[in-house]
């Protein structure tokens, strides 16, 4: 059964007001172990572990225990329960009821809820403190929930990630070993052979940071919370076939611009007659040899694949536009005076050339340039700046727009 919460609760929880931003890239950051973010990034990232101790002097969980259980049992949030009871694995996915979690008194087991950062302010705000590194590569917040003895088991993630802890303790063994093989018959990915290296206990604000395919292993000491904050990576195999695909849809756009000419079928008026007809034709593969040997792409393409792609909401993410949308000339009104800012859910990329919004792509005009990256960077837009920028017509149609899909909101929509 679902337990009232215990001193996670009690904890005190940040203002998202008084958030601290990310530093910037020659700011001296207590995040980075005193360390700038240029230093972090040239010296560990993706190079090598980094304990940071007090990365975040005097932080507390971003949800209490009770909340995090709340959004455990919503549709729209990933979550997984991990139990090590009677020494053997278990591995549910949720949404879970409360009667499904178990006891908090209970030993060895964890909830993982993921994508905090798309349902908590709270949980956004600690996330948007790792903004040094490009939203292309950032991620998500997990929460790591855990009794005394929780863990996953010692495994090793394909990516990048900082292992904040936010309550209570967690022991840490990593070690770059280079066996890597898993343990047959199990529902998660354990390691067969862990040989760790380097220990270390983490107290509330202290952080680990590891690159990809370090493997590690956290036990919980009593019950405890930890936030990871991932990066996305990847594979080679994915990004050649959404790209292809990407491509496949760029083609027949212009094969529906040029007609005929662009999508003409294929022809063979030399082939000639077979005794063996289900033998491949030699002619069919050297003419669709040579089609395929005219599709060509640039970096441009390259370029807007990438945004499109990496800006694409998660298949759970529902935006929720208001229930009541005002009218453009109201919205205007409204956001003269409190601003506008990005949803959780949104994600906002550009270039020099084009604008990436939740997966749609478009051309960045010389006036969306005077406002559009100030949107996208700081993730919100002044009252102030706002005012300047309203003979802008077409900036507030578009962003009405967005408003009305659930897309921004003006503050005091929130």
């Amino acid at each position: 059964m679902r337990q009232r919460p215990s001193d996670v609760t009690a904890l005190p929880l940040p203002n998202l007001s008084e958030s601290p931003r990310a530093p910037l890239p020659d700011e001296v950051s207590p995040l980075l172990g005193n360390r700038t973010p240029r230093q972090f990034m040239r010296r560990y990232w993706q190079k090598k572990p980094l304990l940071i101790r007090q990365a975040i002097p005097g932080i507390a969980a971003p949800l209490s225990r009770e909340e995090l259980f709340e959004l455990a049992d919503q549709d729209d949030v990933e979550s997984r329960l991990i139990t090590h009871f009677r020494n053997a694995w278990d591995l549910e996915h949720g949404p879970f009821a409360p009667d499904e979690l178990p006891s908090v008194k209970k030993r060895e087991w964890t909830l993982l809820v993921q994508g905090l950062n798309l349902h908590h302010d709270r949980a956004h705000a600690l996330m948007n403190r790792f903004r040094f590194i490009p939203d292309a590569r950032l991620d998500d917040l997990m929460i790591s929930y855990a009794t005394d003895g929780g863990g996953v088991g010692p495994h090793f993630d394909s990516y990048d990630v900082f292992l904040l802890q936010v309550h209570g303790k967690r022991r840490w063994r990593i070690g770059a070993q280079r066996d890597l093989s898993l343990k047959a018959g199990l529902p998660l990915k354990v390691l067969q052979h862990f040989e760790p290296q380097e220990e270390w206990v983490l107290e509330p604000g202290d952080m680990l940071y590891l690159p990809p395919h370090i493997a590690h292993d956290g036990i919980a000491e009593g019950e405890c919370m930890t936030c990871s904050i991932g990066f996305r990576a990847p594979s080679s195999r994915e990004l050649t076939a959404q790209f292809l695909y990407h491509l496949a849809e760029r083609i027949g756009e212009d094969a529906s611009r040029a007609h005929a000419k662009a999508d003409a079928r294929y022809r063979d008026p030399a082939q000639p007659p077979v005794e063996t007809p289900a033998a491949l034709p030699a002619l069919l593969v050297e003419q669709v040899g040579a089609i395929l040997a005219k599709v060509t792409w640039d970096e441009k393409d390259v370029a807007e694949f990438l945004g499109s792609y990496l800006s694409e909401p998660k298949a759970n993410v529902v935006f929720d536009p208001p229930s009541r949308a005002l009218n453009e000339q109201k919205f205007v009104e409204r956001a003269k005076k409190t601003g506008v800012r990005l949803d959780r859910k949104t994600n906002l990329l550009y270039n020099t050339h084009s604008y990436f919004v939740n997966g749609e792509a478009a051309a960045l005009t010389a006036k969306a340039r005077k406002w559009l990256p100030e949107l996208a960077d700081s993730r919100r837009l002044e009252a102030k700046r706002f005012v300047t920028l309203t003979d802008d017509s077409a900036m507030t149609s578009l962003l009405h727009e967005w408003y009305r899909a659930g897309w921004i909101q003006t503050d005091s929509s929130a």
